[in-house]
């Protein structure tokens, strides 16, 4: 199977810039996997989408603000930026520099005017880098205060309140990007589904920036994947068996949560477990846990796109991608959402 196959042509116009006022609002287009029916609805009507005895599986891992701005120690002061990856161990994060040629092992960048220093002690094959940070105080507490969050690079508008990068529900702080799909909930639509006997659960995958990297083999079957963290809690273990034991839907709110759950039901045993996920889904995959999927639209030919034309079908989703753009709808994370069920 070609990379090319998951190809759509989708105007500049249509990529979302900026979150809208009120984040149920976004519009909700519903697809029927057995025969690839469509129907237009709001993100605010699921509650009416759902059945008791369902349960949302939602990824509950949160943004870190991981974009630093600062500047390099020495002659000429050269203005830097770090993007937090992955902590390997305390104080020590693998990073992503910029301008790279710059920041060689010793080098020093210090940001928020001192709050903050990073030093470069390796250099990594891959290009990325690794960094010990020196501070006073929580180095949490001085991210939120001066670290950016690190929107996607088809995202050019400055985004004014942090927190509309983040879920209502984040709470583990781990993740490079947001598990995008969950920006459409709030509070009183979760009491709303849960009002309808629908239960709900979290896992955690935090997401790395792996999930924007293109697929560059033609042959799709060649690609690597990124791994990422995951954590599945013996309580969402509990609850998928108990919902499948009674004939109920488990739907995932989001790929991260697609790939957490899918990963675990391969282990051939659903139960509490943590580690890495490198899962590639593609077509042919079959599902082993996963009943329905709510997620955002994704960008042509990459492994996102792939893993939603596995469960719904690839011509389904090419044939709902081509409405979506016709009915101007609103592309990617800060975009409009899909339900397959």
């Amino acid at each position: 199977m070609k990379k090319s196959d998951f190809y759509y042509d989708l105007p500049q116009e249509l990529i979302a810039q900026t979150p809208l006022e009120q984040r149920d609002h976004s519009r909700l287009l519903c697809m029927d996997r057995s025969t690839g029916a469509l129907e237009h609805r709001h993100f605010y009507e699921l509650p009416d989408l759902l059945r008791p005895g369902d349960l949302l599986v939602m990824n509950n891992s949160k943004v870190l603000p991981a974009r630093l701005y600062g500047t390099k120690e020495g002659p000429g002061g050269a203005a830097v930026e770090f993007l937090l990856l992955e902590q390997k161990e305390q104080n020590v994060w693998e990073i992503l520099v910029h301008p790279g040629r710059r920041l060689r092992t010793g080098a020093k960048v210090t940001f928020g005017g001192g709050l903050l220093e990073g030093e470069i002690i390796d250099c990594l094959p891959n290009g990325d880098r690794l960094a010990r940070f020196s501070y006073q105080g929580s180095f949490y507490d001085i991210l939120d205060q001066i670290g950016q969050m690190p929107l996607p690079h088809y995202i050019t508008a400055e985004l004014k309140d942090k927190n509309r990068y983040q879920t209502v529900y984040a709470k583990d702080l781990g993740s490079a990007a947001a598990p995008t799909a969950g920006l459409h909930f709030t509070n009183e639509l979760l009491d709303q589904i849960r009002a309808k006997g629908v239960r709900t659960a979290f896992v955690t995958l935090h997401v790395g920036l792996g999930t924007f990297r293109p697929v560059k083999e033609d042959n799709i079957t060649d690609h690597k994947m990124h791994s990422e963290h995951y954590f599945m809690p013996q309580s969402t273990a509990d609850l998928i068996k108990q919902t499948k034991a009674e004939g109920g839907r488990v739907i995932c709110v989001g790929t991260t949560s697609c790939r957490t759950l899918e990963t675990v039901g391969q282990k051939g045993t659903i139960a509490e477990c943590e580690g890495y996920t490198d899962i590639f889904i593609y077509p042919g995959y079959k599902f082993t846990v996963m009943d329905g999927l709510i997620t955002n639209f994704h960008l042509p030919e990459s492994t996102l796109i792939m893993l939603v034309s596995a469960f719904a079908g690839r011509e389904n989703i090419l044939n709902a991608y081509k409405e979506a753009v016709a009915e101007r709808y609103r592309f990617y994370s800060f975009g409009d959402a899909m339900l397959l069920l």
